[in-house]
């Protein structure tokens, strides 16, 4: 049997539509939607405010106020049109790179398909947190470096010296947005890339903009120490955090959790109390509670492991599964998925291991994984075109007569809630309709 024996039979799929339907492609990625998002851009926000106090940005700060007038007694007005433009500048080389980066999401997500890549990347990774670390350090062509440090009057010049500002601070700024680059690209989608750029951007660009308006507490600020190579350590316990994310589909299962959680107990230990920086009162209590952080992240994450229970029990495609499903009146719910996908991954270790969802996958309700982590298996093309997917995740919904409801179709991550509720309504609707 196959799809002609399944549209003969009358079952049909992605063909006939019993209620109003929003193509899947029309709504914007789930990330605008969820808080999820919100967490990554507050985080963007909060890393590019973490790149001013490092080694080679801190002692740029009083050399960028004075540049925009916030020491010559200019209006503030003046002022903040010259910090309005010095991240209009950021901004703009920022977001160019995160859109960039993005585009080649469809060549990225080929290509993460293969182990050997994924490791290739976490390696990348390991190498620039090493950079962070000391042990190298990441230099900009020469000819690069005095290009950016040439001076520009006026406005004009506020602008230059934000696009330039990633080439002055490389050994700093460039491991860290070289590892946030290719999280993005694994995204695949311009917007993301857009926002979190543009929100990096922020988070480098708003504390000089405030400093420069009310330069009487520039004085203010900690002086250029040790405390400054902490904060660089810091951002290198992040890239490997990123390395320990990507090296996740290729362990066994749970092992990215176990890897994500070694990471941390090594960052916290090191941060915390083999990292020999002697800081001041106040920052001591910041470098612990940071550290402190990271070993409760590390249980959270192993004991979220260890007590997660059984998961969906899925089934392998077969027409002959549609059918009886479909005679039966059981709804289907078919799961698209890629081991090497992010949004995927979530919905396996959150969603699909709901208790409620689980259990209805017991008896209820019939649901199927078709796995496209390996590309050419035969017939992969075949449901992939029948079903109009276009990528992963895609989690389509098929009532109790064997028609797709589209307007239900999930195309990212959602929660347990909204999975229950596309079931909840096709139960209802098979009732109806029977």
């Amino acid at each position: 049997m196959g799809f002609p024996t399944w549209h003969a039979n009358k079952y049909p799929v992605a063909t006939a539509f019993a209620e109003p339907v929003v193509a899947a492609t029309e709504e914007k990625p789930d990330g605008f939607r969820n808080t999820g998002f919100l967490i990554t851009l507050i985080t963007a926000f909060f890393g590019g405010m973490a790149l001013n106090l490092t080694p080679c940005v801190y002692p740029l700060i009083p050399i960028t106020v004075t540049y925009f007038g916030g020491r010559t007694g200019q209006a503030r007005a003046r002022i903040a049109v010259h910090g309005a433009c010095y991240i209009g500048g950021l901004a703009i080389t920022n977001s160019i790179l995160g859109v960039m980066a993005a585009l080649t999401g469809g060549i990225m997500g080929a290509l993460l398909q293969h182990p050997w890549v994924l490791v290739g990347i976490a390696g990348v990774l390991v190498a620039l947190g090493t950079s962070l670390f000391g042990l190298w350090e990441l230099r900009m062509p020469f000819g690069l470096i005095r290009m950016a440090s040439k001076s520009h009057a006026g406005f004009t010049g506020s602008v230059f010296m934000g696009l330039t500002l990633g080439i002055i601070a490389a050994p700093c700024i460039g491991p860290f947005v070289l590892g946030l680059l290719t999280w993005v690209a694994g995204t695949g989608d311009p917007l993301t890339g857009f926002s979190v750029f543009f929100t990096l951007s922020l988070g480098l660009g708003l504390p000089l903009f405030f400093l420069a308006i009310f330069s009487g507490h520039l004085d203010r600020l900690p002086q250029s120490g040790e405390w400054m190579l902490w904060i660089r350590k810091l951002m290198g316990w992040v890239l490997m955090g990123m390395a320990a994310y990507f090296l996740g589909p290729v362990l066994p299962h749970g092992g990215g959790r176990i890897a994500m959680a070694v990471v941390a107990v090594a960052a916290g230990l090191h941060l915390g109390w083999v990292d020999r920086t002697r800081p001041s009162e106040m920052f001591a209590w910041i470098k612990t509670g940071i550290a402190l952080g990271c070993l409760i992240f590390a249980v959270a994450t192993a004991s979220a492991l260890v007590l997660k229970g059984p998961g969906v029990r899925w089934q392998a495609y077969s027409d002959e599964l549609l059918e009886n499903a479909a005679s039966q009146g059981r709804p289907v719910v078919m799961d698209f998925h890629a081991d090497w996908c992010a949004p995927c991954r979530k919905l396996e270790e959150i969603t699909f291991h709901d208790p409620a969802i689980v259990k209805l996958s017991q008896g209820e309700v019939v649901m199927i994984k078709i796995d496209l982590t390996r590309t050419g298996v035969k017939g992969q093309e075949t449901l992939l075109t029948e079903y109009d997917v276009k990528g992963v995740p895609t989690v389509i919904f098929i009532d109790g007569n064997g028609q797709e409801r589209k307007h239900l179709r999930i195309v990212d991550y959602e929660r347990p809630e909204k999975v229950l509720s596309n079931i909840a309504r096709l139960r209802v609707r098979g009732k109806m309709d029977n």
